[in-house]
């Protein structure tokens, strides 16, 4: 592959002739997987709107959000693993258009069934981030890895982040309706760009897909830093989910803030998305392994600062903000760290390991969140914040079995 990227055939299966990517290739990937994981999120702070118009009752709301990560679960398990067997460009394309007309499917939705059925498909779509992270690596080389994974995950962080407060300005002023229609028409746009500006892939498909599938265990099972770092990454993203899903209930009730003010709490929390790339360009130095404990220290204080700080006022709140930023900064560093690694486990496998390693981790997402409702509700932001604080000490603890540098994990 030349350095001008043309829509070359040619297989890429070592990192031998790979050159420098190109900082405008970069861009283009952080930038396609910050669109497109960001419709993961956006029904959530909208679902009271959303639930008027399509008929579904304040109990049957949170399935819009339970469906989305259905969705997406599914499409880690089933089709990312595809990228090892499918040229890559023509399957992004692919489940690009199923995510553009879930996305259609929504925006003129006015029955609970046809907007529920669109959301699962939104989360089965939205896993087009998750082939273009794997294939960023595949354009470059093992000393550039650390620095293009955090640069291409930061997009992807950013996309999170942004989402939910992106949803509540737009809501706001022209309704739950164009979140969905403005979504459509950016997925389109990218969908015919990524079909033109990116390079082919075309992977060595040794296996049939259903070989394919049940190497999933195999990989498991035979990966153990796959199983640690998928660990240490459900136990953070966990603390997170539980944080953002308990985080608007507090401002609401104990500071007064309303639905925008929110979003600009949650705008603040961007910030912490710088950590991506710092730590991707530390991994490539060797600091993989002190990072990832540092990782776990911060949310761990993030946590116990806001169950220490609990009054109403306005020191209180700048306190939560910093809360915020610094729980987002461990949270996508580790994960960059993580990434680094597994991709370092298996060349021709990357897709199938990363399906793995999302998959598992999206799993204590849920977890977190479903914590977080059921904390809030039985032992309010005290309860909240000391769950908050067990997680990532459960990882802090098995991160210390950790044996000190090994040559799969790039520390």
């Amino acid at each position: 592959m030349d350095t001008k990227y043309p829509h070359s055939k040619q297989k890429q299966s070592t990192n031998q002739n790979q050159t420098i990517v190109p900082a405008w290739i970069i861009f283009l990937l952080a930038a396609s997987c910050g669109l497109i994981v960001a419709n993961l999120y956006y029904a959530q702070t909208v679902l009271g709107p959303i639930s008027s118009t399509t008929g579904l009752s304040s109990a049957a709301a949170g399935l819009i959000v339970t469906l989305t990560q259905i969705g997406y679960v599914i499409g880690l398990l089933f089709i990312v693993p595809l990228s090892d067997i499918i040229e890559n460009r023509r399957l992004m394309v692919l489940f690009l258009v199923v995510l553009l007309l879930a996305l259609i499917t929504a925006t003129f939705s006015t029955s609970a069934f046809l907007f529920l059925t669109a959301s699962l498909l939104i989360g089965i779509g939205s896993v087009v981030a998750q082939i273009l992270v794997p294939y960023a690596t595949y354009l470059t080389s093992e000393e550039q890895r650390g620095q293009v994974v955090g640069n291409v995950m930061s997009g992807l962080l950013l996309g999170i982040m942004l989402a939910r407060p992106v949803a509540s300005f737009i809501t706001s002023v022209f309704g739950w309706q164009a979140v969905f229609a403005f979504s459509a028409v950016v997925i389109a746009l990218l969908m015919l760009l990524l079909s033109r500006a990116l390079p082919a892939r075309q992977p060595d498909p040794n296996l049939t897909y259903r070989q394919l599938i049940l190497s999933l265990g195999t990989l498991l099972r035979t990966l153990p830093m796959l199983r640690r770092r998928a660990f240490y990454q459900a136990s953070l993203f966990g603390a997170f989910s539980l944080f953002w899903t308990t985080v608007p209930l507090r401002l609401a009730k104990d500071f007064g803030l309303s639905q925008q003010g929110i979003a600009w709490f949650a705008l603040a929390g961007v910030g912490g998305a710088i950590a991506a790339p710092i730590a991707g360009r530390w991994a490539d130095r060797g600091f993989t392994r002190v990072l990832t404990g540092a990782a776990m220290v911060i949310a761990a204080a993030s946590f116990g600062l806001a169950y220490l700080f609990q009054s109403h006022s306005t020191p209180a709140l700048i306190l939560l903000v910093v809360v915020a930023i610094t729980l987002d900064m461990a949270v996508s560093g580790n994960l960059v760290l993580g990434q680094r690694i597994i991709y370092s486990l298996g060349n021709e496998a990357r897709g199938r390991v990363n399906g793995l390693f999302m998959s598992i981790f999206f799993i204590g997402g849920a977890i977190g969140s479903s914590l977080g409702s059921w904390s809030y509700a039985h032992g309010g932001w005290s309860l909240t914040t000391l769950i908050g604080l067990i997680m990532p000490l459960l990882a802090l603890l098995y991160y210390f079995t950790e044996k000190k540098v090994t040559a799969v994990s790039g520390t």
